[in-house]
């Protein structure tokens, strides 16, 4: 039987290895959460000036071959990422593992028809009706989870239980995990999200609220940004992400010449990645009195990069407060926390001043 992986990206390892299970009748290897092994086999084997996300997923690939998978697939794409699965693919049988590369992205654009004909070459047995069904339950699946996520980021910071909401949320991931059939995931997700609006809150009126942009993978990844929302939750923040999975497959396409369109002044064509993105995200988090943003990006990340200048002038023209983190394998977490920790003061005395001036 064929032993099947993929790389690992927050939970969304969930509704792939779903996917997977259900429609290549083979084993699926969970890959394991990151840890600083992962990233030290994967830096190793990596050129130096690459972007942490190869290095993450390569890390990734060879830990779920030691497991013994013998077929990997690539799911992600977009930026300059989506070309690197050859670069990958040659490291690895390089190193002396043998194995079957599928990458389901091209040039950053899926293919519908491509990835049933790679999936059946995988399981012969493979009807088209039974991948469309299964699809569509991962997509609700992913849908269901990242609306749980944005829910839990504007409130966890305020539970008075502390870890109620990850306890939830956990739970209703190994539910969805052994899911048979849409309605049982739906009336899954519905129970689960009731439960999270139960948890006790004692959020203030007027709470301290951050928004986080930056590149798509350190963002998902909580390892690859050092647990940034978590960290941020315990200072009592309310916290705005907006790039999700769900985002990605079924929103970005749409949302691109708006989000043009509406940073015009700033921005005329697509820089990249979510890179475009970002520079509208900018400009509406300042105009809807946010108290700070964050930036986030791997190391190296040329499409952020050249986004960093225009997004630091809309907060300037804004006067709101912006930090940037950039992350590679050296990147100290004491470094990062002492950072995050000055932010949230200057912040927080911003706020208490603006209540003084005002007289509230």
């Amino acid at each position: 039987m064929n032993k099947v992986s993929f790389p690992m990206i927050g939970n969304y390892s969930i509704p792939a290895c779903y996917l997977l299970k259900h429609t290549l009748d083979a084993e699926v290897i969970m890959p394991p959460a990151i840890t600083r092994n992962t990233i030290e086999m994967g830096t190793i084997n990596s050129p130096e000036f690459v972007c942490t996300p190869f290095k993450y997923t390569l890390g990734t690939y060879i830990e779920v071959l030691n497991k013994g998978a013998n077929i990997i697939f690539q799911f992600g794409g977009g930026c300059r990422y989506g070309y690197y699965f050859e670069l990958q693919e040659k490291i690895l049988k390089d190193l002396g593992y043998k194995f079957k590369y599928v990458n389901l992205v091209s040039k950053g654009v899926t293919e519908p028809k491509k990835i049933y004909k790679t999936l059946k070459e995988i399981n012969p047995k493979l009807k088209l009706d039974r991948l469309l069904y299964h699809t569509f339950i991962t997509s609700k699946m992913i849908k269901y989870m990242d609306k749980c996520d944005d829910y839990i980021r504007q409130n966890i910071g305020f539970e008075e239980e502390l870890g109620s909401m990850e306890k939830i949320n956990k739970e209703m991931l190994n539910k969805f995990l052994n899911i048979k059939g849409y309605f049982r995931l739906r009336k899954t997700y519905k129970k689960y999200l009731r439960k999270l609006k139960k948890v006790k809150i004692n959020k203030p009126f007027n709470s301290l609220k951050i928004g986080i942009i930056g590149e798509l993978y350190t963002i998902m990844e909580p390892f690859a940004n050092y647990y940034l929302e978590r960290e941020l939750a315990s200072y009592n923040i309310e916290i705005k992400r907006f790039t999700n999975v769900h985002y990605l497959l079924f929103e970005k396409g749409k949302k691109t010449k708006k989000y043009l369109k509406y940073a015009k002044e700033y921005i005329k064509y697509r820089m990249g990645a979510d890179s475009h993105d970002n520079i509208a995200r900018c400009k509406y988090l300042c105009e809807n009195n946010y108290d700070g943003i964050i930036h986030i990006k791997s190391a190296f990340c040329t499409p952020e990069i050249s986004a960093m200048p225009i997004i630091n002038k809309i907060c300037k023209e804004h006067n709101v407060p912006i930090i940037f983190f950039s992350f590679d394998a050296n990147t100290s977490e004491v470094g990062i926390k002492t950072r995050l920790e000055a932010f949230y003061d200057m912040i927080e005395m911003r706020k208490k001043n603006e209540k003084l001036l005002s007289g509230d």
